[in-house]
């Protein structure tokens, strides 16, 4: 394999830092630009960071940081990002300066170097959908719903509806219609057209993965907007019940940080993927309350999840990906079961202390009435 020198921002961070690992053990020189943000790093340099990688402590949004950041790069993974769809809906000004803005500086120094790029692989997300894709049980139509009504929520019938048939979630393909409902979800499609348009008219190879519910190690466990593994076996580890709104049957595509890492080996050495944006998940539907048990179990907790019957703004049903354009496009296959997954996780999990911020980061959803 030939080497190349490639750029990860957030490089530091949960996927970028295990992307990072595996560019430097298939040989190619990698530079990492972060600026470890403190509710996810503390403030410290993650142990985690790889000593083989050149490391710049930066802003994405800063131009100057950025450039000297490319100088030699023929490749860029553009992972860094604020996270966080609750904490998004009020802290507006971080999350678009972060994931827009940082964006923008990112690209807009990318083409004053033409023809210095070989790719560009952006981090979307799943957030973009909305509600995922579902079939009319009686007419068989795949149909896409956006939000539940207040009055339906309200009323604790949780599932989706079309007039009085109930709707069956299917896989979601990359062609249903995007629908965001959080403004991290707005920026996180931003990004990715951003990415992709630019890529376009620059002819600069480019690939948007849109991740599902990614979990593994080094997910900041005492970030309370993180992902809802990290958060639960937070909850857990200070002996307290992981806290699950509506009825906790609602849905996910839990896909392992190693899966994620493979899709973006994948797109580095193919072409056929180039200019599209692409699911990276499992196709395996999984409820958020059999992974709280799930999770308790693995760590020996006998503490059952706290089903609150509350409804959070944005909140979807049912998400699941569809993952046959990444196979056929890339050969991607994911790898690692839900269940060896977790074991995995736990292993690490529980060599860890983490502070339990949910219950604060509930209050300030509570305050803004994100919570009903």
């Amino acid at each position: 394999m030939t080497t190349v020198n490639i750029l990860v921002t957030g490089g530091a961070g949960f996927i970028g830092s295990h992307l990072v690992d595996a560019l430097v053990e298939r040989g190619h020189r990698v530079r990492i630009l972060d600026s470890l943000v403190e509710q996810v790093h503390g403030g410290n340099v993650p142990g985690h960071l790889n000593k083989d990688a050149e490391f710049i402590h930066a802003d994405v949004c800063d131009p100057g940081a950025v450039a000297r950041a490319l100088d030699g790069i023929e490749v860029v993974y553009h992972q860094a990002a604020e996270v966080g769809v609750g904490q998004s809906m009020y802290e507006i000004v971080r999350y678009v300066k972060a994931n827009d803005l940082g964006t923008a500086v990112l690209l807009e120094e990318m083409i004053k170097r033409p023809g210095q790029f070989k790719k560009l692989i952006v981090a979307s997300s799943m957030s973009i959908y909305g509600e995922g894709a579902y079939r009319n049980s009686v007419t068989g139509e795949t149909v896409y719903p956006q939000l539940r009504s207040d009055d339906q929520l309200a009323a604790h019938e949780w599932e989706l509806r079309e007039d009085d048939t109930l709707l069956e979630p299917i896989r979601t393909t990359e062609d249903k219609p995007l629908f965001p409902t959080s403004v991290y979800a707005v920026s996180k499609q931003d990004q990715e057209q951003y990415c992709l348009a630019v890529g376009r008219a620059y002819r600069i190879p480019t690939v948007a993965f849109r991740y599902f519910n990614v979990y593994g190690t080094r997910q900041a466990l005492s970030n309370p907007y993180t992902g809802v593994c990290a958060i639960f076996s937070s909850r857990l580890l200070n002996d307290q019940a992981p806290m699950i709104f509506e009825d906790g049957l609602q849905s996910r595509d839990f896909v392992h940080v190693s899966d994620i890492v493979q899709a973006n080996l994948l797109a580095l050495e193919a072409d056929d993927a180039d200019y599209q944006a692409i699911n990276v998940g499992t196709g395996r539907a999984t409820s958020v309350k059999e992974i709280a048990q799930l999770l308790a179990k693995g760590l020996g907790k006998n503490i059952q999840p706290e089903i609150v019957g509350k409804f959070r703004e944005g909140d979807i049903r049912h998400c699941v990906a569809d993952i046959s354009k990444a196979g056929s496009l890339l050969g991607y296959e994911p790898k690692v079961r839900l269940e060896g997954g977790l074991d995995e996780l736990l292993g690490w999990v529980s060599r860890q202390q983490a502070d339990d911020h949910v219950a604060a980061a509930t209050e300030e959803l509570a305050i803004r009435s994100l919570v009903k």
